[in-house]
């Protein structure tokens, strides 16, 4: 795992400056403390952190073939690389290293564009050809490993694994995008290719981009792997069986490590079952006790206890704390860990956890992936729900029938979930894609604009953050709901939320994280299953419980779903006075953006115990830390999205 940057003319054969690549290096330091590498030439340069995974020695970066014609600047893993080094040995090619990096050089050179199909694991990646003059910059096809973007006003093209790399580069864009704000406060996170800034890019989960030299207009990125849009024709004969197979075959090839190696345990069905694989494949290795890593709250929710009977069941080596956090102090932090408005609070804890693995391992196995692929997430249940109740209602009674009941049903915040129906209501009132939207959508978007000054509003006219999930949805079989549904989350949430948290957490402390439920070709099968085996009886991951049947407790499989737990809203009472005047005035009624007294009103409601806006005033303290310790320039009043 490392961090990558790199700098490229495309029209001026003139080597970037030293002194940018190491300032973008610096900032990143902290994703590679184990060494530097720099490498400049005519068109372009490359800077390298590495933390030393395999190939302790003869693994450096910026890494270049040996008649030094191609070059590359790699972050990741490739868990097949000796399955490719075999090929490539077999077709004349002669390795120098045991890196899987060298395998990139020399796919690059037998296989062009093709090295990417042929690839297996989590990367991001910069590769110039000197002779072709082409600078390639690839990303992993679900996105785990990240890779941003942007042009300096004298048309120097940078990216960098993480925005401080881009930020640290003057002259560097930092207006920021209407858009993106209002899909942060939307969605809780910004989504691919986005990014809070209007003149800074993600390259998306499995797309390329391929510059060349002469030709200054930046292309569009292009997709070289898709999830699948329709379920299989029939359900496999023993699918908990072969599922059982896939990922003890993932797990096992994602152990590949020459420093130490562990894993997290929440005590949940995902990073449980990824730990018996990972414990079963360590006992017969006869590499000594899987090391575990756990943070538990206090109270119900607690993960320890869960966890520590699995690892007395397993055998592992087992290591947990007990975790308490001061929410709107972090608040403050996430924009120095994410480098823009990121308003996932379970990123608090995940820091912890990485933390205690780190002071133990430098890689660890995480069960991440696991509510995306085989359908985890409660909403799911309710969007299935919704679905079945849509076949049943015309569309006139769901809009003007239930829809109108949607309208005076109470938002009954802090009453028992039973009672909760008003978004189920606007759900089956809505079509499918819209309802989903609103299922996963964070502020409600009536809400969300009573919350912006007249200029915002004003930009932002024209934008709608449920018009992506309507044509992602769009583009899979309109009989599979469910497979709509994780086909989009497959292309926001899981790499704009899940796995954004993931790597910028872990590589805060310099901890490789790696996901075995994301292995590509497991996901393409598990997506594809037919819904029944996924979501059965309102039982979200059916058939990855059924599977695990052989190595996990039933009450561990069975039982009440767990998760990071503390209680924020609390906090947020009992803090009323710091949370009001962050939310009112400072950065936030600097910014001009928002209506302060709106805001000032939301502190008030939730601090009178009456209303719970824990998760509104989480994202809004976040963006608060993010707009009171950036530069970032504020769109002008009449500039629309777009513009």
């Amino acid at each position: 795992m490392c961090g990558i940057v790199g700098l490229f003319h495309p029209t001026r054969p003139l080597p970037p400056e030293a002194g940018l690549l190491r300032r973008m290096t610096d900032a990143i330091a902290h994703r590679g403390p184990d060494g530097e590498g720099f490498h400049a030439e005519p068109h372009c340069g490359f800077g390298h952190r590495r933390l030393s995974i395999v190939d302790l020695a003869g693994g450096a970066q910026p890494m270049a073939t040996e008649d030094g014609a191609v070059t590359v600047c790699f972050n990741g893993e490739i868990y097949n690389y000796a399955a490719l080094r075999r090929d490539l040995e077999a077709a004349g090619h002669r390795f120098r290293t045991r890196s899987d990096t060298e395998s990139l050089l020399h796919g690059w050179r037998e296989w062009g564009l093709g090295l990417l199909d042929r690839a297996k694991g989590m990367f991001a990646f910069g590769l110039w050809d000197r002779e072709r003059g082409e600078l390639l910059l690839a990303r992993d096809r679900l996105g785990e490993k990240p890779l941003l973007y942007g042009t300096l006003p004298d048309g120097t093209f940078a990216f960098a694994s993480e925005m401080a790399g881009l930020l640290a580069l003057p002259g560097m864009p930092r207006r920021l995008d209407p858009a993106a704000l209002d899909d942060y406060l939307a969605l809780g996170y910004v989504p691919d290719p986005a990014t809070i800034y209007s003149g800074i890019r993600r390259l998306p989960a499995g797309h390329f981009l391929l510059l060349k030299t002469g030709e200054p207009a930046l292309p569009a990125p292009r997709r070289y792997w898709r999830p699948p849009t329709t379920p299989m024709a029939a359900a496999p004969a023993d699918a908990a069986t072969e599922l059982h197979r896939r990922l003890d075959a993932a797990v096992r090839a994602q152990l590949m490590s020459d420093v130490p190696l562990g894993a997290f345990l929440s005590g949940g069905v995902d990073s449980s079952a990824v730990v018996a694989c990972a414990a079963r494949a360590v006992a017969e290795a006869g590499t000594g006790p899987l090391a575990t890593f756990t943070i538990g709250f206090e109270g119900s929710e607690d993960e320890r206890p869960a966890a520590a009977a699995l690892a007395a069941r397993l055998g592992l080596a087992a290591h947990a704390e007990a975790g308490s956090v001061d929410y709107v102090a972090a608040a403050r932090e996430q924009a120095r860990i994410f480098g823009e408005p990121y308003g996932d609070h379970s990123a608090v804890p995940t820091l912890m956890v990485c933390r205690l693995a780190r002071r133990h391992v430098t890689v660890a196995l995480s069960g991440d992936g696991g509510d995306e692929v085989f359908a985890g997430y409660r909403r799911y249940r309710f969007h299935a729900l919704a679905e079945a109740a849509r076949q049943v209602f015309p569309t006139p009674v769901r809009k003007h029938v239930i829809g109108g009941l949607a309208a005076i049903y109470p938002k009954l915040d802090r009453a028992p979930r039973w009672l909760r129906a008003k978004t189920t209501l606007t759900e089956i009132s809505l079509d499918s894609a819209l309802g989903y939207y609103r299922t996963a959508c964070k502020i409600e978007d009536a809400r969300r604009r009573g919350f912006y000054a007249a200029p915002l509003r004003t930009a932002l006219d024209g934008h709608d953050p449920a018009a992506r999930f309507v044509a992602l949805m769009g583009e899979c079989d309109e009989r599979d709901g469910l497979l709509q549904a994780q086909y989009a989350d497959l292309h926001t949430y899981l790499p704009g939320d899940i796995l954004v948290k993931t790597d910028r957490a872990s590589m805060a402390v310099s901890l490789e994280l790696r996901p075995p439920i994301l292995d590509h070709e497991l996901v393409e099968w598990g997506m594809a299953l037919p819904a029944a085996l996924k979501l059965r009886d309102g039982v979200g991951k059916y058939v990855l419980r059924e599977a695990m049947g052989p190595l996990l407790p039933a009450e561990l499989l069975w039982g009440k779903k767990r998760g990071f737990a503390d209680r924020i809203g609390d906090q947020f009472r009992t803090q009323a006075a710091t949370v009001r005047a962050r939310l009112a005035g400072g950065a936030m009624a600097d910014s001009g953006l928002f209506d302060t007294a709106a805001l000032a009103r939301l502190a008030e409601e939730h601090a009178s115990g009456r209303f719970d806006h824990a998760q509104a005033i989480w994202q809004l303290l976040v963006l608060e830390g993010f707009l009171a310790g950036q530069e970032a320039v504020v769109p002008a009043a009449a500039e629309p999205v777009g513009a």
